[in-house]
């Protein structure tokens, strides 16, 4: 008996060991009735934006999070906003984590080890706006193309309107001395002969003095049936790509293909407007 009750405390014990927290965070809008229900913020409170500090340890969670209204020029909120926090059990079913508060749930898709994605009901990921995505990033990302969604081209009657704001490297767009908290995005993509390829027209941060950025761009098949959007510069060299997670999600992705990982203000999203 003694026996068995060693080799048991010591499995407890591994298994316990082997365990560990991992961390995401991220700032995101507050238009969702889903979040907002799970987090007890009343509907009809004024919040533009929740910051989020969520970790995961195996089938449990807690996490914190602090909403209200943007205070201009800063990355923090009017009047100190307000503050919930939250511990519950954590569900996973394939690359969907469910977190459980009381009754109330919320759903999390994981694109990859880095990244997980607020989404609805019925898993589609949630649309942000121009100044947040409903992305949430791991504090320590290592570099991974890993994507565990898939999804079909869009169907562009006439164009596509993406926008958003992400921090600043992104390759071929950050000046190398140049001071950057963010970068806008606004980027529309129109449609040529068929959905494959088009031009395009991108206004944001480095190209406001200039009136803008218009050049051509392509859909790309990659790995796993992936669908990348690839935006020309002006001289028909490979400029930026976008990723495609979702109808109205992409994201950046670097030269070999890795998806970029955010921070606690802004991911590497662009939201379909």
């Amino acid at each position: 008996m003694k026996l068995i009750f060693s080799i048991l405390s010591f499995l407890l014990f591994t298994s316990c060991a082997s365990s560990k927290d991992v961390s995401f965070a991220a700032s995101t809008p507050a238009t969702s009735q889903d979040v907002r229900t799970f987090l007890g913020i009343l509907l009809s409170d004024s919040v533009d934006f929740i910051r989020w500090n969520l970790t995961i340890n195996d089938k449990h969670y807690s996490l914190e999070c602090n909403y209200g209204i943007s205070k201009p020029n800063t990355n923090g909120f009017m009047n100190g906003g307000g503050k919930v926090i939250i511990t519950g059990t954590v569900i996973r079913e394939n690359n969907i984590y469910k977190l459980i508060n009381k009754r109330q749930l919320l759903k999390l898709v994981e694109l990859n080890t880095n990244l997980l994605h607020i989404a609805d009901m019925n898993n589609n990921l949630l649309i942000g706006n121009g100044g947040w995505s409903y992305a949430l990033n791991i504090k320590t990302p290592v570099a991974s193309d890993q994507l565990r969604t898939k999804t079909k081209p869009f169907d562009i009657k006439d164009s596509l309107h993406l926008v958003g704001r992400t921090p600043c490297d992104i390759p071929n767009v950050n000046e190398p001395g140049q001071e950057c908290y963010k970068l806008k995005w606004s980027l529309k993509l129109y449609k040529g002969t068929n959905n494959e390829s088009g031009n395009y027209y991108l206004r944001g941060s480095r190209w406001y003095e200039q009136g803008g950025l218009r050049s051509t761009w392509k859909m790309i098949t990659g790995k796993d049936g992936r669908i990348i959007y690839q935006l020309n510069d002006i001289k028909g060299n490979p400029f930026l790509n976008l990723l495609k997670l979702d109808d109205g999600v992409l994201i950046f992705i670097d030269t070999k293909g890795n998806l970029l990982v955010g921070d606690h203000d802004f991911s590497y999203i662009l939201n379909r407007e």
